[in-house]
């Protein structure tokens, strides 16, 4: 499984007090619509954390999923619940380490 973070803004920049209160509001009924959607289209997903954020992004949703596609197909849906989504690809840090070592020692191997 690879792990992917889905990252969410529920309101538009230019979106009226009254349009933000009224996600506030309903973020709970919404939210849960949201997960019963990805859960029925998306069985094989497994939901690692869900964060709430205090910045441009209003959400944070880490999860695995066995490919790119099936990550792909959460974000589609997400966007019926959200105004803007954006999905990472997240590597565990020892992998980033291994393929530096990889790149280095090929460096080394192309030395004259």
């Amino acid at each position: 499984m690879r792990t992917f973070v889905l990252m969410t803004k529920l309101a538009r920049r230019d979106a009226q007090v009254t349009e933000i209160g009224a996600k506030i509001h309903d973020r709970s009924r919404s939210g849960s619509a949201w997960l019963e959607e990805i859960k029925k289209n998306c069985p094989e997903i497994n939901f690692k954390a869900h964060y709430a954020l205090m910045g441009y992004w209003d959400s944070m949703h880490i999860y695995e999923a066995p490919d790119e596609e099936t990550a792909a197909k959460v974000s589609l849906l997400t966007r019926n619940y959200a105004a803007q989504v954006e999905s990472w690809l997240a590597l565990p840090y020892d992998i980033i380490l291994k393929l530096t070592d990889e790149i280095e020692s090929h460096k080394q191997e192309e030395k004259p």
